[in-house]
């Protein structure tokens, strides 16, 4: 074993992305192509009456406008589909921003401006656009993929009255976007009756099931490449409704089609984190034991669907508490679906995290103390203790490198120059999923491993880590192993979404690496040519690409001598099961506001996680940034701003939807517990990437009040609320 795995080592598909020689969706050249572009909705509940598109189709250089009228019909796919209806199938209209005609044009800049000249009269009905107006019916959904929307163990409205403290609070947080660089983007070719798509998405193999669905073909007609994502977050882990009409634009078209949705496009067609209201009562005693967790959110879902998004799996899994009572309703809105959204139990765990920091202020108890006394030592899947669970260590490391000690707890005490300096805390969770996956290895007449999996490398590091666990597992240099992702030619593997990557295919990868290692060393043995011939395989050890006699390091032979006297590749398989779970951490959090302008930075952040063992601690380190950067912008800036007359939404752009720059994120200090997990067949590592980040939030509100001792539970916390 080369002891590859773990170290930090640097992205192997880096030089092609910083040079351009990586390809994604957009970039493939097509023969033939025509650029489309979709005519949007200017309604959001109502019916189409009429289409005129005689302007647009005379307009230079457009081949076709379809509409509603000429689109096959096609059949409403199951998961991972993100919408209860398929776009211009009929003449209704269920939200603003609903594709409704699309237009064919030589060029992009054609296809825009016909599109733009595409006439259309409705019959609009009010739609209802703003969750307060409508709490009054909010409803408890039917369960979401086998997820109840209700969950209770002991009584909690008992055990609430006989609470010595209690905290009763509402915490929100509004309709938020991706926005990932990358635009949702679709290639589509037809050659007979086979498909391929040139697509992005965080999901090749259910993006393939949701389009074979669409057009009653079976999944092998369907090919899907997706080699490198520009962002997702969530965005791109289901299939919508721009997909299958551009696959239906080309087969109606018989020619290949691209579509490249705008900025302001993709604020409609790709789903969001829905607008949220969180209520929660604690119950606890003087000394700070929880005895009782009541909590109801309350979230945005469409007229035709009420699936639930954001999860409320801290409250019922982080602490110690034998009372609790979850129930996750929906409110009934004429907007587009909602959808996953990076670490989408944010929501919820921005409320917690804060409750807790209240009852800490209240109780006298510092806010890391009162963690501990309710941390939750057993895993609620299974009943039996945590193997691996290591948050104490998170708290003490990270509450360590943050200086926590010297923290005086009095709200409003702390200045620096005319500056008020906050500290604040959150613990940060997050579940990690498990999905059926199989990785096929072959090593070439060259001596050269390849790996090929149908995962996707959406920016986070699967190609490095991925091609690390194979060196390693086979004793080779890192640039001998090439890894292949994103393709449904490849063996069926995980979505990347829900932390699930490397816990569903690192396992196999290294099972596949050891079962191509033994079966190389077993040529070598049994070849009478090999110097190795005769030696017991059990005595075979393998690196830097050789292999090695044990005790007589002079009989030794090479992954490329042994493949090529044997006349063909050596080809395997790996494959293996793995339980979903947990990761855990900490974030600790300094604030500075100048009071005069309310005016509010982040100066300094410290983490410390639990992620099981670490695979590659600088793409690690890459993640924990990343999600930091994200619950700033979360906590300060992301807010969609919704037109409550017609459902419109008024600012699609970076330029007024606010996301952080690097002025706005401090350096961050990232430590890691690296233990391994014992109950992980992932090489004992769980999936990590989502969980930092889910505390940040509470951490920024949890230092504001101890700053200027203001209690801030709407985000984003702007200046107006600082004043």
């Amino acid at each position: 074993m080369s002891g590859l795995v773990g170290q930090g080592v640097a992205r192997v598909d880096g030089r092609a992305k910083v040079t351009g020689a990586a390809r994604y969706a957009a970039d493939n050249e097509v023969p033939g192509v025509l650029h489309g572009f979709l005519v949007m909705s200017t309604i959001a509940r109502g019916e189409v009456v009429e289409i005129d598109t005689r302007a647009a189709l005379a307009h230079p250089g457009v081949v076709a406008v379809y509409t509603h009228a000429d689109m096959p019909k096609l059949t409403l796919p199951d998961f991972p589909y993100n919408r209860p209806f398929i776009p211009m199938q009929d003449t209704r209209v269920h939200h603003n921003g609903q594709p409704v005609a699309y237009v064919l044009a030589q060029t992009l800049e054609q296809a825009q401006e016909a599109a733009n000249l595409v006439k259309i009269r409705y019959r609009a009905e009010d739609p209802v656009t703003r969750l307060a107006d409508v709490l009054d019916e909010a409803f408890l959904p039917i369960a979401f993929r086998n997820r109840p929307n209700e969950i209770a163990r002991g009584d909690a409205a008992a055990a609430l009255e006989q609470a010595d403290v209690r905290i009763d609070q509402t915490y929100s947080s509004p309709m938020q976007h991706h926005n990932p660089i990358e635009p949702h983007t679709t290639t589509a070719v037809w050659e007979g009756n086979t498909l391929t798509l040139y697509e992005s998405t965080q999901g090749v193999i259910l993006s393939r099931k949701a389009v074979s669905d669409a057009f009653r073909m079976r999944p092998e007609q369907v090919r899907i490449i997706s080699p490198y994502l520009g962002g997702g977050f969530g965005a791109k882990g289901p299939t919508y409704p721009h997909t299958l009409l551009t696959a239906a634009a080309a087969q109606l078209a018989g020619r290949p089609v691209k579509l490249v949705l705008s900025r302001a496009q993709m604020y409609t067609s790709n789903g969001h984190r829905s607008e949220y209201r969180h209520h929660i009562r604690l119950g606890a005693t003087q000394q700070g034991v929880l005895i009782a967790i009541a909590d109801t959110s309350t979230a945005q879902v469409t007229r035709i669907d009420e699936n639930v998004y954001n999860g409320s799996d801290s409250t019922l899994h982080l602490y110690a508490c034998p009372n609790v009572h979850v129930r996750q309703m929906g409110v009934r809105l004429d907007l587009p679906t909602s959808s996953y959204m990076r670490s989408p139990e944010t929501t919820a765990h921005f409320g917690l995290e804060t409750a807790m920091d209240e009852l800490s202020h209240e109780l006298g108890i510092d806010p890391v103390e009162l963690r501990v006394r309710n941390h939750n030592a057993v895993n609620p899947r299974t009943g039996r203790p945590y193997a691996g669970k290591h948050l104490l260590e998170c708290y003490r490391a990270a509450a360590e490198a943050f200086g926590w000690a010297r923290r005086d707890p009095r709200p409003g005490t702390t200045r620096d120059g005319d500056e008020y300096v906050g500290w604040g805390m959150a613990t940060e969770t997050h579940t990690y999923g498990w999905i059926e996956s199989e990785v096929g290895l072959t090593i070439g007449l060259d001596g050269r491993a390849t790996l090929r999996a149908a995962t996707q490398e959406i920016g986070t590091g699967t190609y490095t880590v991925l091609t690390q666990v194979a060196a390693d597992g086979l004793g080779m240099p890192l640039d001998h192993v090439t890894t292949l992702l994103g393709d449904t030619t490849y063996p069926r593997a995980s979505v990347s979404a829900g932390s699930s990557t490397m816990p569903s295919v690192a396992g196999p990868a290294s099972q596949a690496a050891r079962s191509a290692r033994d079966a190389v060393i077993a040529l070598a043995v049994a070849d009478p040519r090999s110097p190795l011939h005769g030696v017991p395989a059990e005595d075979v050890v393998t690196a830097a690409g050789r292999l090695f006699a044990r005790g007589e390091r002079g009989r030794r032979d090479s992954y490329r001598d042994v493949v090529a006297r044997h006349g063909r590749p050596v080809e395997v398989r790996g494959s293996g099961a793995n339980t979903p779970g947990h990761s855990f951490g900490a974030v600790f959090v300094e604030v500075r506001i100048e009071p005069r302008l309310g005016r509010l930075r982040v100066s300094r952040v410290v983490t410390a996680h639990d992620p099981g063992r670490v695979l590659n601690h600088r793409t690690a380190r890459g993640q924990v940034i990343g999600g930091v950067t994200w619950g700033i912008g979360f906590a300060l800036m992301e807010h969609t701003m919704v037109d409550p007359t017609t459902a419109r939404v008024v600012n699609p752009n970076l330029s007024t939807y606010l996301v952080p720059v690097c002025a706005d994120t401090p350096s961050v200090e990232a430590l890691f517990v690296d233990r391994p997990d014992p109950d992980s067949t992932a090489l004992e590592a769980r999936g990590f990437g989502e969980t930092p980040g889910t505390g940040v939030p509470a951490a920024i509100g949890n230092a504001i009040f101890h700053a200027i001792g203001r209690r801030l539970r709407e985000v984003p916390f702007t200046q107006d609320k600082l004043l």
